[in-house]
């Protein structure tokens, strides 16, 4: 079992920044690919980021190529989703998932991870 608590969403204006964290705990919870996702109201669950396990490539959905960055943090078994230059179209609840044997081709599958996190509000005023 791993459990995900993901924390520092907010409001922020466009062009701002938010950073949020996902620290993962539990057995082997190293050792999982570990992904973003957001979710719009009246949207459908989109991909947003991740960083494969083993290997820790990283992929990002084209919408935030250039303004997002994810890291981890092995010691502390914590993934981060910095977001720059905020735009009001990114507003959505910012999830984690942790997922283990997945494959490159399949990342940005809501359905190949396995734990989830509760969420976090992202909110962009323009």
């Amino acid at each position: 079992q791993v459990q995900l608590v993901e924390s520092g969403g907010g409001l922020v204006q466009a062009g701002g920044s938010l950073r949020l964290s996902c620290a993962a705990s539990g057995r082997a919870s190293n050792t999982y690919t570990m992904g973003w996702f957001r979710q719009a109201p009246g949207k459908e669950r989109e991909f947003v980021a991740c960083v494969m396990w083993p290997g820790g490539s990283i992929f990002y959905t084209d919408s935030v190529k250039g303004r997002f960055t994810v890291s981890k943090d092995r010691a502390l078994n914590t993934v981060y989703l910095q977001m720059n230059n905020l735009k009001p179209e990114d507003t959505a609840v910012y999830s984690c998932a942790a997922g283990t044997l997945i494959q490159r081709g399949t990342y940005y599958y809501p359905n190949v991870y396995n734990y989830w996190g509760q969420g976090t509000q992202v909110t962009v005023s323009s």
